[in-house]
């Protein structure tokens, strides 16, 4: 019996089942037995069906699967008690949290609409976000800290498709955004799993010659930008399919196309403008501009979203401090496109970019060996966020900085050098 699967109209069936099979095998690489958590908007259903079926077919334990509802999202917003934005459903994330430490994987499905909550009261997003961070940090520990192979891929929510595409009609913008994310996951061609081998292949090599130089510094240059990054010692940087705790290797982003690292917390000094608008929970912060000073943003601001980007600033410490710098070509086949996805999945990877808040404890050598004080102790930041944002376009230079103060060149007008 064929199966056929259900799915809109204007999304090619073939390619969002390589898509799914993908996720499965190359993404996670779903082990024999192993169970798996995936979370969904409930509009990528046909996605997650694929996604079930090629789970259960490489021989996965249980699958399970959590549904977010754009309008029930909305109504919290619109009628909820105001009491209810400084609470979380912890029971649910700690029943992640045992789930992962039971060895089970996790894949999470993209295409919520990038500005659901653009027109709600930013002091409650921002109470509802820092409440859910703090509830879900048990299990986020277990991603971050890269204990479990873990996986995201994306699906075209017709919300979506229509802010990147608002002069189509809703079918044509749907296959618009369908055409492009099966473009950048690289599930388009003939063999996309052989696709990915090669991928991962020249990122690895990228990311071994970044760590065969061994930096103390990298320094951005371009327009309103002049930041020095100060690289955590044992720093190591990272490409492609990596390997968890657990064993297994897996691609944790579907598609990716940076090699990236930790920063020094307390190293980062200058000032840096994003190149492209950042989508954080339902609201959009474009040009932002900030100030670092001793590892700390002392002063920020931008042209929109400003307030809701002061609020995610003060969520913590660490939230004023960097998790992650990482390096995307200016020419990567998601900047050709020149398609503005409004999602840091796809934006991240058309760009340069650093991430505020937590860093990943496998970017340091011997990292999986490593306890929470000796990462703090060589320079890793610890927040309840993560929140990547772009700083790279054909007009920035990067210089990589020794320790004995030499400069090699590392990126010249956003190309490698």
């Amino acid at each position: 019996m064929t199966f056929v699967p259900q799915t809109n109209p204007s999304v090619d069936p073939v390619k969002l089942d390589k898509l799914a099979e993908v996720a499965v095998k190359v993404g996670l690489q779903l082990q024999k037995g192993q169970d798996l958590i995936i979370t969904a908007p409930v509009v990528a259903m046909p996605l997650v069906r694929l996604i079930t079926r090629h789970a259960y077919i490489a021989g996965g334990g249980l699958v399970t699967v959590f549904y977010a509802d754009e309008e029930t999202t909305l109504s919290r917003y619109q009628y909820g008690n105001d009491e209810s934005f400084d609470r979380a459903p912890g029971w649910l994330y700690e029943g992640m949290a045992k789930a992962y430490a039971s060895n089970a994987a996790r894949l999470a499905i993209s295409g919520d609409n990038p500005m659901l909550l653009a027109g709600q009261d930013p002091a409650k997003v921002s109470r509802a976000n820092r409440a859910n961070s703090a509830a879900y940090k048990p299990a986020l520990e277990k991603i971050s800290n890269f204990e479990i192979n873990w996986n995201i891929v994306s699906y075209p929510n017709p919300s979506w498709a229509k802010l990147v595409f608002p002069n189509d009609p809703e079918p044509i913008a749907v296959a618009k955004l369908a055409k492009a994310i099966f473009a950048a996951s690289r599930v388009d061609v003939a063999d996309p799993i052989a696709a990915w081998a090669e991928h991962n292949a020249s990122l690895h090599r990228r990311s071994g010659w970044m760590n065969g130089q061994n930096f103390a510094t990298l320094h951005f240059q371009g327009p309103g930008t002049d930041l020095r990054v100060g690289l955590a010692d044992g720093h190591e940087w990272h490409g492609g399919a990596s390997t968890a705790k657990n064993g297994v290797t897996c691609n944790p982003n579907i598609p990716t196309e940076e090699v990236f690292t930790t920063p020094h917390a307390l190293r980062v000094d200058g000032h840096v403008s994003s190149t492209k608008p950042l989508s954080h929970q339902g609201t959009l912060i474009d040009n932002i501009q900030v100030q670092f000073e001793g590892g700390r943003i002392i002063g920020a601001k931008a042209t929109r979203g400003e307030e809701v980007l002061n609020k995610v600033l003060d969520t913590d410490e660490g939230a004023r401090r960097l998790g992650e710098v990482a390096l995307v070509p200016h020419s990567s086949p998601i900047s050709a496109s020149g398609i503005l996805f409004y999602n840091t999945l796809f934006d991240e990877n058309a760009s340069c970019h650093i991430a505020l808040g937590q860093c990943y404890s496998k970017c340091f050598v011997n990292g999986a060996s490593l306890s929470q004080d000796q990462i703090t102790a060589q320079g890793g930041n610890s927040s309840l966020i993560h929140i990547d944002w772009m700083i790279g376009s054909d007009k920035v230079d990067i210089d990589g900085i020794k320790h004995d103060g030499s400069r090699i060149a590392v990126m010249r007008k956003g190309e490698w050098a």
